[in-house]
């Protein structure tokens, strides 16, 4: 296949093919005041201090930190002279919240009467009450006074992930709302997507997460989810009403600042990839990618601060997934990470999602032109999915790599999110895709499906497993009409459920990601350590004993089959049926 790649440049934020800073602060994102900060090492996270709050205006903290260096004319300012200034300028981060109980929170929620094992009861009561404590609400004086915050503000309160992730984060959020629906907590869900269509207003995207930092970067585009499941939930066509001109307006800037065209020798194919055009080192990692870029030309070091952070807008922040090695090979380590020079197979099934949705939501309102726009960019996207993604012969989908123009057949759960997303066009490609993952070697673990197969160090590879792609995976699986995808659903939701609750019985807390052949046992790598809370983790987890709580038992354990036997079994069952 013959491929002409053209690169979309146009950006929201400016025109032609400017660069930007990571936000305009000259405290939380550029300039000496955060290089100094961040390169001394005066906390064990770089988040720490771009979470701190200024106690008076910035150009006032500017001038002071201008008046110390000036003492120190050739060096850099000295850590005790810098904890000092801290001390005087700067306030710990968390005080930017005030105290806060979900108002809709009630104990008994109609969805644990369907859970029949009762560990799991108890435990998914103990679950829907960590609500309460994952609840913030943002202090008016945020709205007020912005310049003396990293925090965002948000006119409504939020559940948060937990750990050092104090503020709203994006993708997390999709799970999060399912699990409150579950736990009857409308109006916080409600409010949650609110904050959300607020962001889309003021920035033309949701970012990141809740901190001026993260302002020119975004996540996974779960919104138009986010608001599927809402409308499922209470039917109010009011609100999709009120929310659908921010749906759109992201769609948009994903569709102008996110894509690229590839000209085959038949079409010219439109998809989606993370770029972002901040060529600075991430503020709340600072001096990791300071470190990691030694040794490189500008031009080098600016290139791979671009992909880091298109990594962390990818959400898998990070995986092997976006290494290109010299060769243009998916191989290498972090320092080879070229994340924009990658079509994600996940991103496109969930534009491809979002495209089905937004002509659903038009068709509902009676926008039947609009909702036949939408369908025919679905369409389109179908065949682009199939052309450059799909492999017939492995039977999945996989990233598209724009240097060598070739797919990275290595095994990564979201080979399979066009299964979930429904992106496909014949049935023949789910009974394929279902083979493929019992072929893979994803399912020859005890606590659910890795990351990827490759124990790079970085978080989003293997030992690790990632409540998101798990249920990304056993939500396409329970989709299908084949009742041995159904079952194989099952049995990865009961390893996984296991998996959750033997943590939870060691340690009495829920972790946002776990070690996929440890029993009961965290994940770990990357660059901090493994959080507590969990957000995305207890939402999961409450849809699974939802979907599942008749027959989810929390005794015994889960057999774990090699994948040769599962495949032979399965083919088997095949042939009789």
């Amino acid at each position: 296949m013959h491929c002409l790649i053209v690169i979309s440049s146009t950006l929201l934020f400016s025109s032609g093919d400017a660069l930007l800073a990571p936000c305009d602060s000259q405290i939380y994102c550029t300039g000496e005041v955060l290089r100094q900060v961040q390169m001394a090492k005066l906390f064990d996270d770089d988040k720490y201090f771009v979470d701190m709050t200024l106690t008076t205006a910035p150009e006032v903290v500017l001038e002071a930190f201008t008046n110390l260096s000036s003492v120190f004319p050739d060096k850099a300012v000295p850590s005790l002279e810098l904890k000092k200034f801290l001390q005087t300028y700067f306030k710990e981060p968390g005080n930017e919240f005030e105290r806060w109980t979900p108002t809709d929170w009630h104990s008994k929620p109609n969805f644990l009467s369907k859970v029949s094992d009762s560990k799991y009861r108890s435990w998914a009561e103990e679950l829907h009450s960590l609500w309460k404590s994952l609840g913030r609400k943002i202090r008016d004086d945020v709205r007020d006074h912005p310049e003396l915050y990293s925090q965002i503000y948000t006119p409504h309160p939020v559940v948060v992930p937990g750990g050092r992730f104090r503020e709203l984060y994006y993708w997390d959020s999709y799970w999060v709302i399912n699990g409150l629906l579950l736990s009857e907590m409308t109006e916080t869900a409600r409010g949650m997507i609110l904050n959300f269509v607020y962001l889309v207003e003021r920035y033309g995207i949701v970012p990141n997460g809740g901190r001026v930092y993260y302002e020119r970067r975004s996540q996974p585009p779960f919104l138009p989810l986010m608001v599927e499941r809402f409308y499922e939930a209470t039917g109010d066509k009011d609100f999709l009403r009120q929310v659908l001109p921010a749906l759109e307006r992201e769609y948009s800037f994903w569709m102008q600042n996110r894509s690229v065209d590839v000209v085959t020798s038949e079409l010219t194919h439109i998809l989606n990839r993370y770029n972002v055009p901040v060529d600075h080192p991430r503020p709340e990692s600072y001096s990791d990618d300071v470190e990691l870029a030694e040794g490189l030309s500008t031009e080098a070091q600016k290139q791979l601060w671009m992909d880091l952070t298109s990594g962390a807008e990818s959400g898998w922040d990070f995986s092997s997934r976006w290494f290109i090695d010299d060769t243009g090979r998916n191989n290498g380590s972090l320092r080879d990470t070229q994340t924009s020079s990658i079509l994600p197979a996940d991103l496109n099934a969930i534009m491809c999602r979002n495209e089905r949705l937004l002509a659903s939501f038009h068709r509902s309102l009676g926008n039947e032109e609009k909702a036949l726009k939408y369908e025919k960019a679905l369409s389109a996207r179908i065949k682009a999915v199939e052309s450059l993604l799909w492999d017939a012969e492995k039977g999945a989908w996989f990233d598209y790599n724009l240097v060598n123009k070739t797919r990275h057949l290595s095994f990564y759960p979201s080979n399979l999110a066009p299964l979930w997303a429904q992106c496909y066009s014949k049935s023949e490609m789910s009974d394929q895709a279902v083979q493929y993952l019992r072929d893979s070697g994803g399912l020859d673990y005890p606590n659910g499906i890795p990351t990827s197969l490759s124990d790079s160090g970085q978080q989003w590879d293997m030992p690790n497993t990632w409540p998101p792609l798990q249920h990304i995976i056993i939500e396409g699986l329970s989709g299908l009409h084949s009742a041995h995808a159904q079952e194989l659903a099952f049995s990865l939701a009961q390893r996984w459920i296991q998996t959750n609750w033997r943590a939870f019985i060691k340690y009495e807390a829920m972790f946002e990601k776990y070690d996929v052949s440890g029993d009961g046992k965290p994940g770990g790598g990357g660059e901090y350590e493994v959080q507590l809370g969990f957000g995305w983790t207890n939402g999961v987890a409450l849809q699974l004993l939802d979907q599942y709580g008749d027959r989810l038992s929390s005794g015994g354990r889960v057999p774990v089959c090699s994948s040769a036997l599962i495949g032979l079994v399965y083919a088997v069952l095949k042939s009789l049926f």
